[in-house]
C-alpha cells in the first residue's frame, strides 16, 4: 500500500495494522465445497490490502479503492449495528448495515468487527479502515473472502488475537453467511488464507481439512479469463442450487432410516457426524449414488412439497422456497461425480509430475481437460452455466492441438472466470489468443489471470 495514501488516510498520531490476502483461481471443485467435496485451489497475484487503526468515538469509516478504479467511501457509527446499541445479533446487525450507505460492500469489512465482536469478545471503539485492491469483483476469483481475510488478518494483529489453524477462515465464512447473507461455503476463505501461486492447495471442504500443497509439474500453467459476465455468490441461482443439494441429501438421508427429528437436531448443534455419510454428499461414491439414490430422486421438484414431505432443510444457510421448482437430482448428482473428479484429477497431476514420455503426457493431459470439460457441463446440467463462459470454454476445445486441454467455469458459476489448462510456452500463448479474440468479438476488455 502506498505510504503517500496511507498518510493522506490516518493522522500522524494513529498506529495502523496493514494486512493482505490474495483472490484465488478454482481449478477443480467448485460448488462442492457445501457438499464436502475435495476441491484444488490457486492464489492468483491480484491482492486486497486493508489497514486499519482504532478509534475512540464509535465512528467507523472505511476508504476502498477497487480493481476497476471506484472510490468507495462511507462513515458510520458502530453502536447502531447493535442490538440495544451493546451486543451482537447477526439478524438485526444483517439488517442495519443494509441501512447504511454502502452497506452492500461496507458489510464485507464491518462484518468482521462484528463477528470478532461476537466470537472472540473484542471491543470494538471505531475504526478508520482503508482498503486498496486489485482482484476484480464479480470474476468468480474470490474478492470478497480476499477482502474478509485481509480485514480479518490487520485485526488479528491490531487487538491482538489468537487463532486456532483454520479459525480466522471459519470466521470471515461467518461474515459472508450471517452479515452479508451469501450462502458460500468455506472454500474461498480457506484458499485466501492458506493459497499460493506455484501449487494448488487442496481442501477436503468436511468442512475445513487442508492438505499440503500440491507443486504444479513443471511446465503446466492454470490460467484465467474473465467472460466478462458478472459472478455474485449471492445470486438466487446459486442460492437455489446448494438448497436443491441440501435437499437430495435430507431425501435420501429419510430413505436410510434418519427422522425428522434427528435431522432438525443435527442442523440446530451443526453437527452432522452421526448422520449417515458423515452430513456430506461428496461422501457417496457414484457407484452408490446411481444403484441406491438416484432413480429416487426427482428431475424438478416444488418447495412446497418438500417442505410438505420433507419439513426439515437442514442447509443453515439456505431455505427452501414454496413457490420455487428445484432441480433435485442433477444438483444432487453434480457434488457426488465432482468429489470423484477431483480426486482422479489431483492423481493425474502427481503422475503427470513423475516425467513421462510425450504420448503418456498427452494422454494425461486429455485426461485431465476431460475432467475439466465434465465438470463445466454439470454446473451447466444444474443452472450456473451461462453463453459467454461456454463460448470461452468452446474455443479452448477448438484449440486443443495448440497446447491448451482443458476449461472449466471457476467458483460459484453463472458468469465470472474460465479456468484454462495450458501446456507449456505454446499453451499460455494460446491462451493469451483465445482472450485476445474474445475481447475483439465482445468489443470490450476482460481480465487474464496469469
Amino acid at each position: 500500500m502506498d505510504k503517500t495514501l496511507l498518510a493522506s488516510f490516518f493522522s500522524p498520531d494513529q498506529a495502523y495494522v496493514v494486512a493482505k490476502a490474495p483472490g484465488r483461481l478454482d481449478v477443480m471443485g467448485g460448488i462442492a465445497d457445501y457438499s464436502g467435496s475435495l476441491v484444488l485451489q490457486k492464489a492468483i497475484k491480484e491482492t486486497t490490502t486493508v489497514a486499519i487503526a482504532l478509534r475512540h468515538d464509535g465512528v467507523v469509516r472505511i476508504k476502498s479503492l477497487t480493481a476497476d478504479k471506484a472510490d468507495l467511501q462511507t462513515t458510520f457509527l458502530y453502536q447502531d449495528l447493535l442490538k440495544n446499541r451493546q451486543e451482537v445479533d447477526y439478524a438485526i446487525a444483517r439488517e442495519q448495515v443494509k441501512k447504511i450507505q454502502g452497506g452492500d460492500w461496507a458489510s464485507y469489512v464491518v462484518g468482521c468487527f462484528l463477528v470478532l465482536q461476537k466470537e472472540k469478545g473484542i471491543v470494538v471503539s471505531g475504526a478508520d479502515i482503508l482498503i486498496t485492491s486489485d482482484v476484480p469483483v464479480g470474476k468468480g476469483v474470490s474478492s470478497s473472502a480476499a477482502l474478509e481475510v485481509a480485514t480479518m488478518k490487520a485485526l488479528k494483529e491490531l487487538y491482538p488475537l489468537t487463532f486456532e489453524p483454520t479459525e480466522l477462515p471459519r470466521l470471515a465464512q461467518k461474515v459472508e453467511n450471517l452479515i452479508v447473507g451469501a450462502p458460500c461455503g468455506l472454500m474461498d476463505q480457506l484458499a485466501s488464507y492458506f493459497g499460493n501461486h506455484s501449487h494448488l492447495l487442496p481442501i477436503l471442504c468436511q468442512p475445513d481439512i487442508v492438505h499440503a500443497p500440491v507443486a504444479i509439474p513443471a511446465g503446466i500453467y492454470f490460467v484465467g479469463i474473465d467472460s466478462g459476465i458478472r459472478h455474485s455468490v449471492g445470486d438466487a441461482s446459486y442460492s437455489d442450487v446448494r438448497a436443491a443439494a441440501y435437499m437430495g441429501y435430507s431425501m435420501i438421508v429419510r430413505e436410510k432410516g434418519i427422522t425428522n427429528e434427528q435431522l432438525a437436531h443435527a442442523k440446530t448443534q451443526r453437527d452432522f457426524l452421526q448422520l449417515p455419510y458423515q452430513g456430506y454428499l461428496a461422501n457417496i461414491t457414484p457407484a452408490e449414488f446411481e444403484a441406491s439414490y438416484a432413480q429416487k430422486l426427482l428431475y424438478r421438484m416444488a418447495g412446497h412439497y418438500f417442505i410438505r414431505h420433507y419439513p426439515v432443510h437442514p442447509d443453515p444457510v439456505t431455505t427452501v422456497e414454496e413457490e420455487k421448482f428445484y432441480a433435485i437430482l442433477d444438483c444432487t448428482r453434480h457434488p457426488v461425480y465432482e468429489n470423484f473428479r477431483v480426486k482422479t484429477f489431483l492423481l493425474l497431476l502427481q503422475y503427470l509430475a513423475t516425467g513421462l514420455n510425450q504420448q503418456s503426457r498427452i494422454q494425461c493431459l486429455e485426461q485431465l481437460g476431460e475432467l475439466m470439460y465434465q465438470s463445466h457441463t454439470s454446473y451447466s446440467i444444474c443452472g450456473l452455466g451461462n453463453p459467454h463462459t461456454d463460448e470461452l470454454v468452446e474455443m479452448v476445445k477448438q484449440n486443443r492441438n495448440k497446447g491448451v486441454y482443458g476449461a472449466k467455469i471457476t467458483g460459484g458459476g453463472s458468469g465470472g472466470t474460465v479456468c484454462v489448462l495450458c501446456d507449456g510456452a505454446e499453451g499460455l500463448q494460446t491462451a493469451h489468443t483465445i482472450h485476445q479474440q474474445y475481447q475483439e468479438k465482445h468489443r470490450k476488455s476482460v481480465k487474464f489471470f496469469e
